[in-house]
């Protein structure tokens, strides 16, 4: 597999994602292939399959899409039309299919490559960028900020993770601080714990100024 292949990659999902304003754009991406190819790093992993499935994991998100098959259909022609062997697009579709938390109900990743990529990707949603992109992503849904008087969701069914009713904050206990628990790599956990950490102190300086009181 050539270096073209990833740079022309690189260069159609930019396209794709080019207007997009939940938090998925292509900068996401950047960050996510950044991520993949540290965690990649003195392992038995396929390089070229981590970097391409991180670079075409949103395209088949039904985040971003109405139909998950169209978009893993698209992926695979794109990956055809540039001679990817049949073997690497059905491990590329396969990390794509099941890289999403979907409320926590999604399968176990089946191959090193795609516990890489599926940390990598889990990263992103902590730390600073995590906090950052999860407001983001809930004006874009038009969620609040915050509403105390909302449960905190367990067990939800995909349908219910994707259209509930919820805020910015509760998203940190349904799906941010759970992740840590879930990475697959000693790398990813590592940096989830820290990333974590620094979310929840940003929590308490949350609810001491929603709080606040003369």
């Amino acid at each position: 597999m050539s270096s073209t292949i990833i740079s022309e990659t690189e260069q159609w999902v930019r396209r794709k994602l080019s207007h997009d304003t939940s938090g998925h754009d292509w900068y996401h991406i950047e960050r996510v292939t950044t991520l993949a190819r540290y965690l990649c790093k003195d392992t038995q992993a396929d390089e070229k399959t981590v970097i391409l499935a991180s670079l075409l994991h949103d395209l088949a998100d039904d985040k971003l899409i109405d139909d998950e098959e169209v978009g893993r259909q698209m992926i695979a022609t794109w990956l055809k039309d540039k001679h990817v062997s049949k073997e690497i697009i059905d491990h590329i579709l396969l990390i794509i299919s099941t890289v999403s938390f979907k409320g926590g109900t999604g399968s176990p990743m089946e191959t090193l490559e795609g516990q890489i990529v599926q940390d990598a990707d889990r990263l992103d949603a902590l730390g600073a960028i995590g906090i950052a992109r999860t407001f983001t992503y809930s004006g874009h849904k038009q969620q609040p900020m915050y509403d105390p008087s909302l449960p905190t969701r367990e067990d939800m069914s995909v349908e219910e993770y994707r259209h509930g009713q919820s805020s910015a904050i509760h998203h940190f206990y349904e799906k941010l601080l759970k992740l840590p628990a879930l990475m697959n790599t000693p790398k990813g956990i590592a940096l989830a714990e820290e990333r974590a950490q620094y979310m929840k102190s940003f929590l308490q300086q949350f609810y001491s100024e929603w709080t606040f009181t003369e």
